[in-house]
C-alpha cells in the first residue's frame, strides 16, 4: 500500500485552509512549527488570548525568537484594554487566507479558542458590531446599578436571552444589552437570522481536523505547562500590566485563565498595585469580594492557609505557601478549559455541514487513504484523531 504521507502530500490541494483544533496543551505549536518547516504553510493563530500584547507567560505565547523564526497572524495585535470581536477575527481571517493562497501557501489554523473555529465552520448571525457609545453607557450603567440590574432589564426586552443565560454571565449580558439598545432588536431575533461561514467558499478546500487526546495525559501536560509558567513569574507579569496598562477585572484580558487567579491573589493579599492612581481599586475588590470558601478551607486542610505576603518574593517559603491556593484554582480553571474545548470539539464534530464529510480515525489508519481520495470533492473534510501524532501524519 502507498506510504500515507505521499498521498496526502498530493491530496492538500493548493487552495486548502487546514484548521487543526485541540485542547489546550496538546502539542499543537510543536506541530505547527514543524509544518511551517516545510515551507508549505503560514501560520495564523486562533487563540483569543495571543492577541494581547505583553500577556506572554500566561497565554504560554511563542516567545520572541519563535515568533521571528515562526510568524504567527493574530499574535500581538491589541493591547490588554482593548477588545476583539469574533467578527473582527472572522473578517481578518478572511483576508489572512486569501493573502496566503496569493503568496502560495496553505493557510495553517492553530489553536484553541473554539468559539473562534465554530465561526469560520459554522457561520456567525449577523449581529451588528458593537457601537463604541452604547458600549460606554452600558458599562458605566453596569458599575452604577450591577450586572442584577442590566439583567432584570434584558427580562423585559428579550426574554429568551434572559432565559438562557446566568445572572452571573456578565460579559453575556451586557453584549445582548448593548444589541438591543442600539439596534432595538433583541440580540435572540438576530440569532436566528440565517448564518454565513468562511468554510463553505466553494473556491477553497477546508480540512478540519480535531484532537481529542486522553484526558490524564492531558491533565498532566496542564500541570507541567502551569509549573513552568509560576517559574517564569506569571505573577510578577501580571503585577507589569496593572502597572503599565489602565485594566478592569471585566476586560476580556483580564478573564484568562491563570491571570484571573493572579488578580485574585493580589486582591486577597491587598497588594499596593491598586494604589496606582490609572487603577479603580474598588472595581477589583468587588469582582473578587465572593471569596471562594470552599476553596479555603481546602487550602487549609493542605496545611496551606492564606497568607499575606508580597508576591514578588518567588524564592520565599512563606510566598510559595501564600501562592499556593492560587496555583490550585489555575490548574482547576484549566482544567475547566480543556473540557469546555471538548465539549466545543464534539459540537464542531456534529455540525450538518461536516457530519456527511467526516472520517473518525483512531489508533489505526487502515482505511485513511480510501477516506481522503473519496471526499476530496467535498466542500469541507473533517478528520478526528486521538493524538497529535496521527494529526501530523495526516498532514505530511
Amino acid at each position: 500500500m502507498q506510504p500515507l504521507s505521499d498521498s496526502l502530500s498530493h491530496t492538500l490541494a493548493d487552495n486548502s485552509v487546514v484548521c487543526l483544533m485541540a485542547p489546550t496543551a496538546s502539542g499543537k505549536t510543536a506541530l505547527a512549527y514543524e509544518l511551517y518547516d516545510t515551507g508549505r504553510y503560514e501560520l495564523i493563530s486562533v487563540d483569543s488570548a495571543l492577541i494581547y500584547r505583553d500577556m506572554n507567560i500566561g497565554t504560554a505565547k511563542p516567545t520572541s525568537a519563535e515568533l521571528q523564526r515562526y510568524p504567527h497572524h493574530l499574535v500581538n495585535i491589541i493591547d490588554p484594554m482593548q477588545s476583539y470581536s469574533v467578527a473582527e477575527f472572522v473578517t481578518d481571517v478572511a483576508g489572512l487566507i486569501d493573502d496566503c493562497h496569493q503568496n502560495g501557501k496553505i493557510p495553517l489554523l492553530v489553536g484553541g479558542t473554539m468559539m473562534y473555529y465554530m465561526a469560520l465552520l459554522d457561520g456567525l448571525s449577523p449581529v451588528p458590531d458593537s457601537d463604541d457609545s452604547v458600549r460606554a453607557q452600558v458599562e458605566q450603567w453596569r458599575q452604577a446599578e450591577g450586572i442584577s440590574v442590566l439583567y432584570d432589564y434584558l427580562s423585559k426586552v428579550d426574554t429568551i436571552t434572559h432565559q438562557r443565560l446566568k445572572p452571573n454571565d456578565t460579559q453575556r449580558i451586557t453584549r445582548a444589552v448593548e444589541v438591543y439598545l442600539q439596534t432595538e432588536i433583541p440580540i435572540s431575533d438576530w440569532q436566528r437570522k440565517p448564518k454565513r461561514a468562511l468554510a463553505h467558499n466553494p473556491k477553497q478546500q477546508w480540512h478540519a481536523l480535531t484532537v481529542m487526546p486522553d484526558r490524564a495525559w492531558l491533565h498532566d501536560r496542564i500541570a507541567q505547562r502551569l509549573d513552568i509558567m509560576w517559574q517564569e513569574e506569571l505573577v510578577a507579569e501580571v503585577i507589569g500590566l496593572l502597572e503599565r496598562y489602565p485594566l478592569t477585572p471585566n476586560m476580556p484580558s483580564m478573564r484568562c485563565v491563570g491571570y484571573r487567579q493572579v488578580l485574585e491573589y493580589l486582591v486577597h493579599t491587598d497588594h499596593p498595585i491598586f494604589e496606582q492612581p490609572h487603577l479603580n481599586k474598588a472595581l477589583f475588590y468587588a469582582a473578587f469580594e465572593q471569596f471562594d470558601e470552599t476553596n479555603a478551607r481546602q487550602g487549609q486542610q493542605n496545611n496551606t492557609p492564606k497568607q499575606t505576603v508580597h508576591p514578588l518574593t518567588p524564592n520565599s517559603q512563606t510566598e510559595a505557601l501564600a501562592c499556593h491556593q492560587m496555583q490550585n484554582k489555575a490548574l482547576y480553571a484549566t482544567r475547566q478549559l480543556a473540557k469546555r474545548q471538548y465539549t466545543w470539539l464534539r459540537k464542531l464534530i456534529q455540525l450538518p455541514s461536516l457530519l456527511s464529510e467526516s472520517s473518525i480515525l483512531s489508533e489505526t489508519f487502515d482505511d485513511v487513504n480510501n477516506t481522503v481520495n473519496s471526499n476530496m470533492n467535498n466542500k469541507i473534510m473533517l478528520q478526528s484523531f486521538t493524538t497529535m501524532t496521527q494529526a501530523r501524519d495526516y498532514l505530511f
